[in-house]
């Protein structure tokens, strides 16, 4: 029998509610300038490979499952860009949640870029200047802050 995931049975305990979830996401560059981005099939909105961590998953694992879930590449994590909260996430239109994001930056070390789950429409890669619209707020912050060139946010602030 598969396991079922944390995000499945916490939902089965309280529904719709809002509730806090963690999350990890990667930033994939090239060296073009440009990063990976996801066109995700439930909005249509484009976003970094990532999503929620299962309950007791090491974060940085975690962002490399996700990736590995989401493009079948594997990863390997270079630096820690930060921590960015989505003070309001939804999916299905009901399903609500803080998001709390750990936002890294990674390497390409193996696979082939494929669709490789039913969350994933396409692939780009894109410049700053040449952004599509990005679903959510934690994703926009973690890709400027990445073009910025910082590092080591919390909550959109340094703790160097």
């Amino acid at each position: 029998m598969e396991k079922q995931s944390y995000i499945a049975w916490i939902r089965g305990l309280v529904g719709d509610a809002k509730i806090i979830l963690n999350a990890a996401c990667v930033v994939i560059p090239n060296d073009k300038g440009e990063i990976l981005l996801q066109k995700r099939s439930d909005n249509l909105k484009w976003g970094l490979p990532g999503g929620l961590l299962e309950l007791d998953e090491p974060i940085a694992l975690g962002a490399v499952r996700e990736v590995k879930e989401e493009t079948d590449l594997d990863v390997k994590i270079t630096g820690f860009i930060g921590v960015f909260i989505n003070p309001l996430m939804t999916w299905r239109k009901t399903d609500k949640a803080e998001v709390i994001c750990h936002s890294f930056v990674g390497e390409v070390t193996g696979g082939t870029l494929s669709i490789h789950d039913d969350e994933s429409l396409a692939f780009g890669w894109f410049k700053k200047d040449n952004l599509p619209e990005i679903h959510s707020s934690d994703n926009r912050e973690t890709i400027m802050a990445y073009f910025a060139g910082e590092r080591n946010l919390v909550e959109g602030r340094s703790y160097r």
